[in-house]
């Protein structure tokens, strides 16, 4: 493929993906504080299991920054078991609160004032959060321009041919960022429409036959490679 090809072809995936799948309602959240919560939870789980952590926290009246401020990890852990790693993930979201109220007065909005490079410097160096929860946080909480690139980017990508896969984050982030318009809604909902395809089609054990990108790929052209 052309460098010239390349440069264009993920404006190309995005538009073909939302032809297919149409806007896609993401990241899931009733409110701000949800997504940032909903963010630190799905961290090396599946998503229905963090449905099932917001649920109980939300049944608690605790899904809020006045109702987890005061809890110490070992009272939230009960309440997000279902997330996995329950412990772990109670440290890390008690260590978010504690940043959000020292920093943002408890207010999710108030960190749209920064920039999102400085927003970002200062969520990855809160306990637990790394640089895929900082994007999330940063995209679908403040409204600020950051791509988030996930499992789910490297799959689709490295099979398009567009990745090796393995990369360092930031380097399949400027893959994005180098070849997209600077445009938080097109990049809330590229990711969205990525994590649709994965999820449905370009699955571990692909659904060829049923993609939209099935001409742009070179998994697909393997042998056998869409065979289940």
């Amino acid at each position: 493929m052309s460098r010239t090809a390349a440069s264009k072809l993920p404006g190309v995936v995005y538009q073909r993906l939302r032809t297919r799948f149409g806007h896609a309602a993401w990241w899931p959240g009733q409110t701000a504080f949800e997504v940032c919560v909903g963010a630190i939870l799905v961290q090396n789980t599946a998503w229905p299991n963090v449905e099932k952590a917001l649920a109980s926290l939300r049944s608690a009246r605790r899904l809020s920054y006045r109702g987890l401020r005061d809890l110490e990890p070992a009272q939230i852990a009960p309440l997000i078991r279902s997330a996995g790693s329950f412990n772990v993930k109670a440290r890390r979201l008690a260590a978010f609160v504690a940043f959000l109220g020292s920093e943002y007065g408890g207010r999710v909005a108030a960190m749209s004032a920064d920039d999102a490079g400085t927003l970002r410097l200062k969520l990855l160096a809160v306990h637990g959060i790394g640089p895929e929860t900082a994007d999330s946080i940063i995209l679908y909480a403040a409204g600020l321009p950051r791509f988030v690139v996930d499992a789910y980017t490297r799959r689709v990508f490295s099979r398009l041919g567009l990745l090796a896969g393995d990369e360092p984050y930031d380097q399949v982030q400027r893959f994005f960022t180098d070849r997209l318009p600077r445009d938080v809604d097109l990049w809330a909902d590229f990711h969205a429409q990525i994590v649709k395809l994965a999820k449905d089609i370009c699955r571990p054990r692909p659904r060829c036959d049923q993609c939209p990108l099935l001409d742009l790929c070179d998994f697909a052209q393997r042998p056998l490679a869409c065979k289940t």
